[in-house]
């Protein structure tokens, strides 16, 4: 079952904290080509948030809008209630496209930060995003499982970055042909 709802949002503390800045100390990335992060992106790992609380199988998916911003996809399963959840937003760049600081809102008028701190500029396969603050934390990557080498790269950076990784959930992403599959996507 597929079911949309407008209460699950990957980034809804965005929406709480009504926040688009950067945490302290922190730099997002300079060299962004925002046509390039488009696509889908697999939650590797996160802080843990209420909003997706015993969610597996996290995608965030990003595409071009007519006005310019980009729309955003969540979708997480919730293998408790046996349903999928999804929300449907809307970025834009808060600079220059080519850095990577937009601004978030799945709620009308309201902003959040969504910061991109690391990225791969060579292949975009993997991401480090904050909101605007250091409680929220996600590593994102292309693929829904992520070579061991590069996550301990990510984990370490968002270390030294003032992160507190100790908290990081790893999300589940086995059966997701099966889970698909069953749901029509």
């Amino acid at each position: 079952m597929n079911i949309k709802s407008k209460y699950w949002l990957l980034p809804i503390v965005f929406l709480v904290s009504g926040c688009t800045g950067v945490p302290d100390g922190v730099t997002p990335v300079r060299n962004l080509d925002l046509e390039r992060y488009l696509g889908k992106w697999y939650e590797i790992a996160r802080l843990d948030h209420r909003f997706e609380r015993g969610l597996s199988h996290v995608t965030a998916t990003y595409s071009k809008r007519n006005d310019g911003g980009i729309r955003v996809v969540n979708r997480g399963y919730d293998s408790r209630k046996k349903e999928w959840k999804e929300a449907e937003g809307k970025a834009y760049s808060v600079a220059e496209s080519t850095i990577g600081r937009l601004k978030v809102s799945f709620f009308g008028p309201f902003y959040g930060g969504y910061n991109i701190l690391a990225l791969d500029t060579e292949n975009y396969r993997y991401s480090l995003v904050s909101g605007p603050n250091r409680s929220y934390l996600w590593i994102l990557s292309r693929t829904p499982v992520m070579e061991p080498g590069v996550l301990e790269r990510l984990v370490q950076l968002a270390q030294k970055l003032g992160f507190d990784t100790s908290q990081l959930i790893y999300v589940d992403h086995t059966g997701e042909v099966a889970l698909n599959s069953r749901t029509g996507e």
